[in-house]
């Protein structure tokens, strides 16, 4: 699964720390999620929806191997 975690955070201008901090995850979480090594739960996927404001489907992408 891709993901545009990085571009979404750089639009809005925060830090993989401020990011971490809004959802109440640490700064590596983020970082594994940005390099495709963690897919986040749901419940953290719709988290990160809400802070930018856009759909989950427009964040993360599924791949044919998905």
């Amino acid at each position: 699964m891709k993901n545009n975690l990085k571009v979404q955070r750089a639009i809005k201008d925060l830090t993989q720390e401020d990011l971490a901090k809004l959802l109440g995850v640490s700064r590596q979480t983020i970082n594994s999620i940005e390099k495709n090594r963690y897919v986040p739960s749901t419940v953290l996927a719709l988290k990160l929806s809400k802070v930018f404001g856009i759909s989950v489907n427009d964040i993360f992408k599924l791949e044919v191997e998905d």
